[in-house]
């Protein structure tokens, strides 16, 4: 029996600084719409695997982590996969040791070797606990490590990291396909899959692009309207959006330029923007 009750559920949909913006009196900052309001960006998809357990698999684990778990109501964390290594994507990672206690097991982390090495500097008293001056309440992780184009399977459930760059630095997206019975991709796939989730990136290569065929759902960056060295702006984004021709395109990581009433109903069928605890677990592009 393949996966059922699968959603994505949007965590955070802002860029590093988050939003309002400290500091800023601009009209998003002071915008009453609570779609405005975006904590740095992270996501987790849920669903039921062939044994009838619930799975939540972490994309990120952004600074606001704690806050997002208790906003949606997380109690359970079964893997962590991680986009790269800079502070807004990574500096989470210390609050998974509540799911630790409440699941009473480790968490698999996924990464690639660069970012792996990050957390295990940043991270070393999780990582050498035996080094601890005092056997403090730390996270129990397992770390994996994978590269583009190496598929990895998870409580049914195929992972494909890509290749993207993030201005100058290769960082990871990620395709979600159901499995069927056999251990295959399967020809049914449920809601929201098949779907990739791509933020921090301002360019595809061009070998990445064969891999996001056929995708129901895409999670894409979109930073700001003006020209960014590591970002997609708004033109970019919808222009990169348009030759994948995903059934639906959800934007996220955003600074404080866009205020989402005045952008969401302007973009082209099919996309729209992301919000904090937008969960896409239906075949419309509405959230």
């Amino acid at each position: 029996m393949p996966i059922r009750d699968c959603s994505l559920l949007m965590l955070g949909t802002g860029t590093s600084s988050g939003v309002p913006v400290i500091g800023c009196d601009c009209a998003t900052c002071r915008s009453a719409d609570p779609r405005d309001r975006r904590l740095r960006t992270s996501g987790c998809l849920r669903f039921t695997d062939a044994e009838g357990q619930e799975r939540l698999i972490l994309i990120d684990a952004s600074p606001d982590l704690r806050e997002q778990a208790l906003r949606c109501g997380l109690r359970r964390c079964d893997a962590i996969l991680f986009t790269h290594n800079h502070v807004d994507h990574t500096f989470g990672l210390d609050e998974v040791r509540r799911f630790n206690a409440i699941m009473r097991s480790p968490i698999d982390i996924y990464a690639d070797r660069h970012t792996m090495e990050h957390l295990q500097r940043v991270y070393r008293h999780i990582f050498e606990r035996d080094r601890n001056v005092n056997d403090s309440f730390v996270a129990t992780l397992l770390p994996h490590l994978i590269e583009a184009g190496t598929p990895i399977d998870l409580f049914g459930v195929r992972v494909t990291p890509l290749r993207l760059l993030h201005g100058n630095l290769p960082v990871l997206g990620f395709r979600f396909d159901a499995l069927d019975d056999h251990q295959r991709i399967d020809r049914h796939q449920p809601v929201p899959l098949p779907l990739a989730y791509c933020t921090d990136l301002s360019a595809m290569p061009p070998e990445t692009y064969p891999r996001l065929t056929g995708l129901r759902t895409l999670v894409l960056d979109m930073l700001r309207y003006r020209k960014h060295p590591t970002h997609l702006s708004v033109d970019e984004s919808v222009s990169m959006a348009g030759e994948i021709g995903a059934g639906c395109t959800i934007f996220v990581h955003m600074t404080h330029d866009i205020e989402h009433a005045d952008l969401d109903g302007r973009l082209p069928p099919g996309m729209v923007l992301a919000y904090d605890g937008m969960e896409i677990q239906d075949a419309g592009c509405a959230g």
